[in-house]
Parts: C-alpha cells; sequence; structure tokens
C-alpha cells in the first residue's frame, strides 16, 4: 500500500481527476493549500504598489491505493498536471502501513477499496 501526496497547479485539477478515474482511481481527497518552491513565489502588482506573493495558491491531492495502481496513478498525475512550465508541482510516495475503514473494521489492502 502506497500513500501518494501530490501538490499541483489548481487549474490542472480537472485534468488529473479525470485521468485518475480513466485508470479505476476514484478515491481521493482533495485540499486547497498554500506554498512555495525554490522561486519563493512571485512579485505582484496590485493597485500599483508591488507585492511580494511569498506563498502560492496551490491543490494538495492525497491518495491512498494499492501497489497495482502506483505506476497508473503517478502517471495520471503528471501527464495531467505537466506544462512543461516550472511550478507545475511535486509528487511524494509514501509507504502506507496501513488503512482501516472505520464503518466495517476492514484493515489492510482491502479497506483502501
Amino acid at each position: 500500500m502506497k500513500y501518494i501526496v501530490a501538490i499541483l497547479q489548481p487549474d490542472r485539477l480537472d485534468d488529473i481527476l479525470e485521468r485518475l478515474t480513466g485508470q479505476e482511481i476514484h478515491l481521493v481527497t482533495v485540499s486547497t493549500v498554500l506554498g512555495r518552491g525554490r522561486q519563493k513565489g512571485i512579485a505582484e502588482v496590485y493597485r500599483s504598489h508591488k507585492e511580494s506573493g511569498s506563498l502560492l495558491k496551490k491543490v494538495k491531492l492525497e491518495i491512498a491505493v494499492n501497489e497495482q495502481f502506483v505506476a497508473a496513478a503517478i502517471t495520471a498525475i503528471t501527464d495531467g498536471g505537466r506544462t512543461g512550465k516550472i511550478g507545475d508541482g511535486k509528487i511524494f510516495v509514501l509507504d502506507l502501513h496501513e488503512c482501516i475503514r472505520i464503518r466495517t473494521g476492514e484493515t489492510g489492502p482491502v479497506a483502501i477499496g
């Protein structure tokens, strides 16, 4: 079992979700987050004042998958999220030691669904 966390551009989310659905990956959690990368944000002009935008709006996608879906999930996220420009995002793949479905008490890979 793996836990995939991806930080992405908000405008790429619909395409990524569509691609994940095409790979039979339906169970996702999406959060709106703020963050910055190597560029440390951007500077914007607002009402003739230069504003330092140190934190940018991003989307965090979290997916728990069984081993056979890891490669498909990563491909769907990278293909849907890639624009080729700075700030496309990052994907983190973590080991998931346990998963428990609260309603039934099922554990392990069967609890992921």
